[in-house]
Protein backbone atom coordinates (compact mmCIF):
# COMPACT_ATOMS: atom_id res chain seq x y z
CA UNK A 1 0.00 0.00 0.00
CA UNK A 2 1.21 3.53 -1.21
CA UNK A 3 -0.33 6.14 0.98
CA UNK A 4 0.83 8.85 -1.39
CA UNK A 5 -0.76 7.41 -4.28
CA UNK A 6 -4.54 6.81 -5.62
CA UNK A 7 -6.42 4.41 -4.36
CA UNK A 8 -4.54 3.76 -0.62
CA UNK A 9 -8.26 4.26 1.07
CA UNK A 10 -9.28 1.34 -0.41
CA UNK A 11 -6.61 -0.65 -0.04
CA UNK A 12 -6.30 -0.39 3.65
CA UNK A 13 -10.05 -1.13 4.03
CA UNK A 14 -9.73 -4.29 1.73
CA UNK A 15 -7.17 -5.31 4.40
CA UNK A 16 -8.55 -3.89 7.72
CA UNK A 17 -12.28 -5.48 6.93
CA UNK A 18 -10.38 -8.88 7.56
CA UNK A 19 -8.63 -7.87 11.09
CA UNK A 20 -12.03 -9.51 13.00
CA UNK A 21 -9.78 -9.36 16.09
CA UNK A 22 -8.33 -5.78 15.99
CA UNK A 23 -11.23 -3.45 17.30
CA UNK A 24 -12.72 -5.66 19.88
CA UNK A 25 -12.81 -2.43 23.01
CA UNK A 26 -11.98 0.89 23.04
CA UNK A 27 -9.08 0.51 25.65
CA UNK A 28 -6.94 -1.72 23.10
CA UNK A 29 -8.09 0.53 20.51
CA UNK A 30 -6.62 3.61 22.60
CA UNK A 31 -3.20 1.62 23.88
CA UNK A 32 -2.63 0.86 20.19
CA UNK A 33 -3.19 4.38 18.59
CA UNK A 34 -1.07 5.34 21.53
CA UNK A 35 1.96 3.37 20.81
CA UNK A 36 2.26 3.96 17.09
CA UNK A 37 2.43 7.64 18.46
CA UNK A 38 -0.62 9.05 17.05
CA UNK A 39 -2.33 9.83 20.25
CA UNK A 40 0.82 12.30 21.24
CA UNK A 41 0.81 13.64 17.68
CA UNK A 42 4.20 11.95 16.25
CA UNK A 43 3.51 9.05 13.91
CA UNK A 44 6.03 6.94 14.74
CA UNK A 45 4.69 3.62 13.54
CA UNK A 46 2.03 1.96 11.78
CA UNK A 47 -0.77 -0.74 13.05
CA UNK A 48 0.91 -4.02 12.77
CA UNK A 49 -1.20 -5.57 10.40
CA UNK A 50 0.04 -3.35 7.84
CA UNK A 51 3.64 -4.43 6.47
CA UNK A 52 5.03 -1.27 4.10
CA UNK A 53 7.20 -2.50 1.21
CA UNK A 54 9.22 0.80 1.92
CA UNK A 55 10.23 2.99 4.80
CA UNK A 56 7.22 5.17 5.15
CA UNK A 57 7.13 9.71 6.00
CA UNK A 58 5.93 10.84 8.84
CA UNK A 59 2.62 12.53 7.40
CA UNK A 60 2.52 8.79 5.31
CA UNK A 61 2.51 7.74 8.55
CA UNK A 62 -0.04 10.10 10.25
CA UNK A 63 -2.53 9.53 7.12
CA UNK A 64 -2.25 5.65 7.75
CA UNK A 65 -2.95 6.28 11.43
CA UNK A 66 -5.68 9.04 11.56
CA UNK A 67 -7.60 6.30 8.94
CA UNK A 68 -6.84 3.59 11.27
CA UNK A 69 -8.06 5.25 14.33
CA UNK A 70 -11.44 6.55 12.58
CA UNK A 71 -12.29 3.47 10.88
CA UNK A 72 -11.81 2.19 14.61
CA UNK A 73 -14.52 4.44 16.08
CA UNK A 74 -16.61 3.85 13.53
CA UNK A 75 -16.76 0.16 14.35
CA UNK A 76 -16.50 0.23 18.00
CA UNK A 77 -19.49 2.96 17.80
CA UNK A 78 -21.77 1.26 15.24
CA UNK A 79 -20.57 -2.60 15.42
CA UNK A 80 -20.26 -2.31 11.75
CA UNK A 81 -17.50 -3.40 9.76
CA UNK A 82 -18.22 -2.46 6.08
CA UNK A 83 -15.68 0.09 4.78
CA UNK A 84 -17.79 1.44 2.23
CA UNK A 85 -20.35 3.15 4.39
CA UNK A 86 -17.77 4.24 7.19
CA UNK A 87 -15.98 6.11 3.76
CA UNK A 88 -19.41 7.93 3.49
CA UNK A 89 -20.19 8.63 7.55
CA UNK A 90 -16.45 9.84 7.67
CA UNK A 91 -16.38 12.61 4.33
CA UNK A 92 -20.23 13.96 6.01
CA UNK A 93 -18.47 14.26 8.80
CA UNK A 94 -15.75 16.20 7.63
CA UNK A 95 -17.56 18.19 5.64
CA UNK A 96 -20.18 19.37 8.94
CA UNK A 97 -16.71 20.12 10.23
CA UNK A 98 -15.62 22.18 7.50
CA UNK A 99 -12.30 21.63 7.26
CA UNK A 100 -10.21 19.96 4.44
CA UNK A 101 -9.67 23.19 1.91
CA UNK A 102 -6.88 22.12 -0.83
CA UNK A 103 -5.72 23.47 -3.94
CA UNK A 104 -7.73 24.06 -7.40
CA UNK A 105 -4.62 21.47 -8.67
CA UNK A 106 -5.33 18.93 -5.99
CA UNK A 107 -9.38 18.91 -7.01
CA UNK A 108 -8.07 18.53 -10.51
CA UNK A 109 -6.24 15.11 -10.24
CA UNK A 110 -9.13 14.03 -7.86
CA UNK A 111 -11.86 11.68 -8.82
CA UNK A 112 -15.62 11.98 -8.23
CA UNK A 113 -16.14 8.97 -5.84
CA UNK A 114 -15.70 9.34 -2.42
CA UNK A 115 -12.47 7.52 -1.65
CA UNK A 116 -10.93 9.99 -3.61
CA UNK A 117 -12.11 12.84 -2.57
CA UNK A 118 -11.73 11.87 1.36
CA UNK A 119 -8.30 11.11 0.14
CA UNK A 120 -7.65 14.75 -0.40
CA UNK A 121 -9.18 15.62 2.10
CA UNK A 122 -6.88 13.43 4.76
CA UNK A 123 -3.66 14.83 2.63
CA UNK A 124 -5.04 18.50 3.19
CA UNK A 125 -6.12 17.69 6.90
CA UNK A 126 -3.17 15.90 7.98
CA UNK A 127 -0.46 18.39 6.13
CA UNK A 128 0.19 21.32 8.09
CA UNK A 129 1.94 23.16 4.76
CA UNK A 130 -0.22 24.12 2.27
CA UNK A 131 2.85 24.33 -0.17
CA UNK A 132 5.78 22.99 -1.36
CA UNK A 133 7.63 25.87 -0.24
CA UNK A 134 6.15 25.65 3.12
CA UNK A 135 7.22 21.97 3.75
CA UNK A 136 10.40 22.40 2.78
CA UNK A 137 11.99 25.18 4.74
CA UNK A 138 9.09 23.95 7.75
CA UNK A 139 10.33 21.68 10.67
CA UNK A 140 6.64 21.20 11.67
CA UNK A 141 4.84 19.89 8.39
CA UNK A 142 2.62 17.20 9.82
CA UNK A 143 -0.66 17.91 11.98
CA UNK A 144 -0.25 16.84 15.95
CA UNK A 145 -3.59 16.98 16.94
CA UNK A 146 -5.46 14.75 14.82
CA UNK A 147 -6.66 12.55 17.40
CA UNK A 148 -9.00 15.73 18.47
CA UNK A 149 -10.10 14.65 15.02
CA UNK A 150 -11.40 11.20 16.28
CA UNK A 151 -12.65 11.86 19.30
CA UNK A 152 -15.03 14.25 17.40
CA UNK A 153 -16.10 11.68 15.03
CA UNK A 154 -17.39 9.86 18.00
CA UNK A 155 -19.45 12.09 19.51
CA UNK A 156 -20.31 12.97 15.46
CA UNK A 157 -21.77 9.34 15.51
CA UNK A 158 -23.50 9.29 18.71
CA UNK A 159 -25.01 12.77 18.51
CA UNK A 160 -23.81 15.38 15.17
CA UNK A 161 -25.54 18.51 16.63
CA UNK A 162 -23.45 21.48 17.45
CA UNK A 163 -20.02 19.48 16.41
CA UNK A 164 -17.96 22.21 15.84
CA UNK A 165 -18.44 23.65 19.08
CA UNK A 166 -17.18 20.56 21.00
CA UNK A 167 -14.10 21.13 18.15
CA UNK A 168 -13.10 24.48 19.60
CA UNK A 169 -13.99 23.46 23.53
CA UNK A 170 -11.15 20.10 22.74
CA UNK A 171 -8.64 22.09 21.20
CA UNK A 172 -9.31 25.04 23.68
CA UNK A 173 -8.38 22.67 26.65
CA UNK A 174 -5.60 20.48 25.10
CA UNK A 175 -3.61 23.66 24.03
CA UNK A 176 -4.06 25.15 27.52
CA UNK A 177 -3.42 21.62 28.96
CA UNK A 178 -0.34 22.02 27.16
CA UNK A 179 0.75 25.34 28.08
CA UNK A 180 0.08 24.83 31.71
CA UNK A 181 2.07 21.69 31.84
CA UNK A 182 4.98 23.10 30.23
CA UNK A 183 4.48 26.19 32.74
CA UNK A 184 4.76 24.07 35.65
CA UNK A 185 8.40 23.03 34.74
CA UNK A 186 11.56 24.81 33.52
CA UNK A 187 11.56 25.54 29.83
CA UNK A 188 13.95 24.86 27.49
CA UNK A 189 14.10 25.08 23.36
CA UNK A 190 12.61 21.70 23.07
CA UNK A 191 9.66 22.56 25.26
CA UNK A 192 8.89 26.04 22.98
CA UNK A 193 9.16 23.82 19.49
CA UNK A 194 6.36 21.36 21.16
CA UNK A 195 4.26 24.41 22.40
CA UNK A 196 4.75 25.44 18.39
CA UNK A 197 4.05 22.07 17.06
CA UNK A 198 0.45 22.21 18.88
CA UNK A 199 -0.73 26.01 18.55
CA UNK A 200 0.70 25.25 14.52
CA UNK A 201 -1.80 22.27 14.69
CA UNK A 202 -5.09 24.29 16.30
CA UNK A 203 -7.64 24.12 13.19
CA UNK A 204 -10.34 25.44 15.01
CA UNK A 205 -9.09 28.31 17.50
CA UNK A 206 -6.46 30.84 17.48
CA UNK A 207 -4.50 30.58 21.11
CA UNK A 208 -1.26 32.12 22.37
CA UNK A 209 0.56 31.11 25.50
CA UNK A 210 -0.01 34.56 26.53
CA UNK A 211 -3.76 34.48 26.67
CA UNK A 212 -3.11 31.39 29.62
CA UNK A 213 -4.30 32.29 32.68
CA UNK A 214 -5.11 28.64 34.17
CA UNK A 215 -9.45 28.87 34.20
CA UNK A 216 -9.90 25.88 31.80
CA UNK A 217 -9.50 23.28 34.50
CA UNK A 218 -13.26 24.27 35.80
CA UNK A 219 -14.41 23.41 32.61
CA UNK A 220 -12.31 19.77 32.69
CA UNK A 221 -14.55 19.19 35.65
CA UNK A 222 -17.74 18.37 33.76
CA UNK A 223 -18.57 14.90 32.34
CA UNK A 224 -16.43 13.71 29.63
CA UNK A 225 -15.94 10.48 28.11
CA UNK A 226 -13.22 8.20 29.57
CA UNK A 227 -10.86 8.21 25.99
CA UNK A 228 -11.38 12.22 26.10
CA UNK A 229 -10.10 12.28 29.46
CA UNK A 230 -6.93 9.70 28.84
CA UNK A 231 -5.80 11.51 25.92
CA UNK A 232 -6.02 14.79 28.06
CA UNK A 233 -3.43 13.33 30.82
CA UNK A 234 -1.64 11.86 27.95
CA UNK A 235 -0.91 15.26 26.23
CA UNK A 236 0.12 16.49 29.89
CA UNK A 237 2.58 14.00 30.22
CA UNK A 238 4.06 14.35 26.58
CA UNK A 239 4.38 17.73 28.11
CA UNK A 240 6.40 17.23 30.82
CA UNK A 241 8.21 14.19 30.42
CA UNK A 242 10.03 15.35 27.23
CA UNK A 243 12.96 17.25 28.75
CA UNK A 244 13.34 12.98 30.33
CA UNK A 245 12.58 13.99 33.56
CA UNK A 246 9.99 14.16 36.19
CA UNK A 247 10.52 16.91 39.01
CA UNK A 248 8.35 16.72 41.93
CA UNK A 249 6.54 19.91 41.00
CA UNK A 250 5.43 18.58 37.03
CA UNK A 251 4.47 14.85 39.10
CA UNK A 252 2.57 17.23 41.31
CA UNK A 253 0.97 18.50 38.39
CA UNK A 254 -0.19 15.41 36.34
CA UNK A 255 -1.65 13.53 39.29
CA UNK A 256 -3.74 16.77 40.26
CA UNK A 257 -4.76 16.86 36.88
CA UNK A 258 -6.10 13.02 36.27
CA UNK A 259 -7.75 13.94 39.55
CA UNK A 260 -9.19 16.60 37.79
CA UNK A 261 -10.25 14.69 35.17
CA UNK A 262 -11.62 11.54 37.26
CA UNK A 263 -9.09 8.93 36.56
CA UNK A 264 -7.87 6.50 39.20
CA UNK A 265 -4.24 6.41 40.16
CA UNK A 266 -3.40 3.54 38.24
CA UNK A 267 -4.53 5.14 34.93
CA UNK A 268 -2.32 8.26 35.94
CA UNK A 269 0.53 6.36 36.27
CA UNK A 270 0.04 4.07 33.58
CA UNK A 271 0.18 6.95 31.42
CA UNK A 272 3.54 8.32 32.47
CA UNK A 273 5.05 5.03 32.57
CA UNK A 274 3.81 4.84 28.28
CA UNK A 275 5.24 8.55 27.87
CA UNK A 276 8.56 7.00 29.42
CA UNK A 277 9.09 3.93 27.35
CA UNK A 278 7.88 6.09 24.65
CA UNK A 279 10.56 8.44 24.56
CA UNK A 280 13.27 5.69 25.87
CA UNK A 281 12.94 4.30 22.29
CA UNK A 282 12.06 7.22 19.88
CA UNK A 283 13.44 10.48 21.45
CA UNK A 284 16.83 10.25 18.73
CA UNK A 285 14.00 10.69 15.67
CA UNK A 286 11.00 12.65 17.55
CA UNK A 287 11.40 15.47 15.34
CA UNK A 288 10.60 18.68 17.35
CA UNK A 289 13.11 17.47 19.42
CA UNK A 290 15.96 18.12 16.46
CA UNK A 291 17.90 21.72 17.20
CA UNK A 292 18.20 22.58 13.33
CA UNK A 293 18.60 25.97 11.74
CA UNK A 294 16.70 26.92 8.92
CA UNK A 295 19.27 25.79 6.03
CA UNK A 296 19.46 22.30 7.75
CA UNK A 297 15.73 22.27 7.79
CA UNK A 298 15.24 23.18 4.26
CA UNK A 299 18.42 20.55 3.16
CA UNK A 300 16.87 17.44 5.41
CA UNK A 301 13.52 18.35 3.83
CA UNK A 302 13.94 18.51 0.22
CA UNK A 303 16.07 15.66 0.56
CA UNK A 304 13.70 13.35 2.11
CA UNK A 305 11.13 14.35 -1.06
CA UNK A 306 13.77 13.44 -3.36
CA UNK A 307 14.82 10.15 -1.92
CA UNK A 308 12.06 8.85 -1.38
CA UNK A 309 10.75 9.88 -5.09
CA UNK A 310 13.47 8.31 -6.56
CA UNK A 311 13.75 5.25 -4.21
CA UNK A 312 9.89 4.27 -4.81
CA UNK A 313 10.21 4.36 -8.31
CA UNK A 314 13.47 2.97 -9.38
CA UNK A 315 11.86 0.11 -6.98
CA UNK A 316 9.00 0.01 -8.88
CA UNK A 317 11.23 -0.17 -12.02
CA UNK A 318 13.17 -3.20 -10.98
CA UNK A 319 10.06 -5.14 -9.45
CA UNK A 320 9.00 -5.25 -12.95
CA UNK A 321 12.27 -5.72 -14.65
CA UNK A 322 12.84 -8.87 -12.09
CA UNK A 323 9.48 -10.15 -13.01
CA UNK A 324 10.41 -10.40 -16.81
CA UNK A 325 12.48 -13.74 -15.56
CA UNK A 326 9.39 -15.15 -15.20
CA UNK A 327 8.49 -14.61 -18.32
CA UNK A 328 11.29 -15.62 -20.18
CA UNK A 329 11.28 -19.06 -18.82
CA UNK A 330 7.81 -19.42 -19.11
CA UNK A 331 8.69 -18.51 -23.13
CA UNK A 332 11.48 -21.08 -23.07
CA UNK A 333 9.00 -23.44 -21.65
CA UNK A 334 6.53 -23.09 -24.33
CA UNK A 335 8.80 -23.94 -27.05
CA UNK A 336 8.98 -27.74 -25.17
CA UNK A 337 5.52 -28.52 -24.00
CA UNK A 338 2.21 -26.13 -23.81
CA UNK A 339 1.83 -23.83 -20.95
CA UNK A 340 -1.29 -24.09 -18.73
CA UNK A 341 -4.25 -21.62 -19.58
CA UNK A 342 -2.94 -19.98 -16.15
CA UNK A 343 1.09 -19.71 -17.62
CA UNK A 344 -0.50 -18.18 -20.97
CA UNK A 345 -2.83 -15.28 -18.95
CA UNK A 346 0.80 -14.84 -17.36
CA UNK A 347 2.74 -14.57 -20.44
CA UNK A 348 0.07 -12.30 -21.96
CA UNK A 349 0.06 -9.96 -18.50
CA UNK A 350 3.85 -9.79 -18.37
CA UNK A 351 4.07 -9.01 -22.24
CA UNK A 352 1.60 -6.18 -21.68
CA UNK A 353 3.66 -5.14 -19.06
CA UNK A 354 6.77 -4.81 -20.34
CA UNK A 355 5.23 -2.74 -23.74
CA UNK A 356 4.16 -0.34 -21.07
CA UNK A 357 7.54 0.15 -18.88
CA UNK A 358 9.49 1.56 -22.44
CA UNK A 359 7.43 5.19 -21.61
CA UNK A 360 7.67 4.62 -17.99
CA UNK A 361 11.59 3.89 -17.75
CA UNK A 362 11.71 7.03 -21.03
CA UNK A 363 9.85 9.55 -18.21
CA UNK A 364 12.35 8.36 -15.21
CA UNK A 365 15.36 8.57 -16.93
CA UNK A 366 14.96 12.39 -18.28
CA UNK A 367 16.13 15.19 -16.25
CA UNK A 368 13.83 15.38 -13.56
CA UNK A 369 12.06 12.17 -13.78
CA UNK A 370 11.92 10.95 -10.45
CA UNK A 371 9.35 13.97 -10.08
CA UNK A 372 7.10 13.86 -13.50
CA UNK A 373 6.80 10.06 -12.96
CA UNK A 374 4.44 10.74 -9.97
CA UNK A 375 2.25 12.97 -11.88
CA UNK A 376 1.46 10.44 -14.70
CA UNK A 377 0.82 7.58 -12.51
CA UNK A 378 -2.30 10.19 -11.39
CA UNK A 379 -2.95 11.31 -14.71
CA UNK A 380 -2.31 7.77 -16.69
CA UNK A 381 -2.71 4.83 -14.34
CA UNK A 382 -3.27 2.75 -17.16
CA UNK A 383 -0.18 3.73 -19.21
CA UNK A 384 2.33 2.35 -16.35
CA UNK A 385 2.98 -1.17 -15.69
CA UNK A 386 1.11 -3.02 -12.45
CA UNK A 387 4.41 -3.11 -10.22
CA UNK A 388 3.34 0.79 -9.88
CA UNK A 389 0.28 0.22 -8.71
CA UNK A 390 1.12 -0.76 -5.35
CA UNK A 391 -2.63 -0.04 -4.14
CA UNK A 392 -4.20 -2.34 -6.70
CA UNK A 393 -6.62 -4.67 -4.68
CA UNK A 394 -6.31 -8.40 -5.57
CA UNK A 395 -9.14 -10.24 -6.46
Amino acid sequence: MNPSAAGWINKFGSLAEKEQDLYTDFDSHYCDLRNTGFVYGINMEIPEFLVPEYKLSEDEKAKINLLHALYGIYRLETNESEFEPFLEKTFEFYKVLKVGHFSFLSKMLTGSTTPARLEKLIEARVSLGDSLINKTFSSVITNSLLFIDVLLFKCYLGDPRDIREQAKLMEYLTINITYHALSSKETNKSDERLALLFASSLTFIESDAQDFDGSYRQQLLEKRSEIENRYFLDIACLAVWEDKSLEYQESEFIFGLGKDLGLKEDIITSSLDKIKLFFLKNSKTVPFLKDTNLAIQFYDNMSKMVNKLILRNSKRLQKELAESKELVFLISKSTIKDLTPEEKKKVQKQLIDIFKSIPSLAIFLLPGGAVLLPIFIKLIPKLLPSSFDENRIEK
